[in-house]
């Protein structure tokens, strides 16, 4: 009878653990993606500055136009980053952002998906920005 106690008491000993394994999981998840996030704002106001540098040198030349192209990437990269953020509050609250409330099943799901996606925008706006720098400081 004690052993089967024993046996018993170190089942719900396992089970507690996976289940706040699973949740730190969640949480750090979470935390991943809103680090991502957090890197991402600071190069919004790099995103308008460059849009407004580029736009003295956008015209019709070959060179213009490629100008043009920089431009247009940085607003696309600002854009996506408008839209993911709108998205995201969209699927989780601001317990399950900030406070790390637990999530369900689908909402696990959801944050996967979202973490693949903020990856994708983090080299969306790191590679407009670099294009747009380096085409602002070449000599033509």
């Amino acid at each position: 009878m004690k052993r089967i106690l024993i046996i018993l008491i170190a089942i719900a000993v396992s089970t507690i653990a996976c289940k706040q394994n699973k949740k730190e999981a969640s949480s750090s998840k979470m935390e991943t993606v809103m680090a991502v996030h957090d890197s991402l704002m600071p190069k919004m106001n790099t995103l308008t500055q460059l849009v407004g540098e580029l736009n003295t040198k956008i015209d019709t030349t070959e060179t213009g136009l490629k100008y043009k192209k920089a431009q247009e990437d940085l607003q696309a990269a600002h854009k996506s980053m408008m839209e993911w953020m709108k998205g995201f509050g969209d699927r989780f609250d601001h317990e399950e952002i900030l406070k790390g409330k637990a999530l369900s099943e689908e909402k696990k799901k959801w944050l996967d998906e979202e973490e693949v996606k903020v990856n994708k925008l983090k080299e969306q706006i790191n590679s407009s920005i670099k294009n747009a720098q380096e085409l602002l400081s070449k000599k033509e």
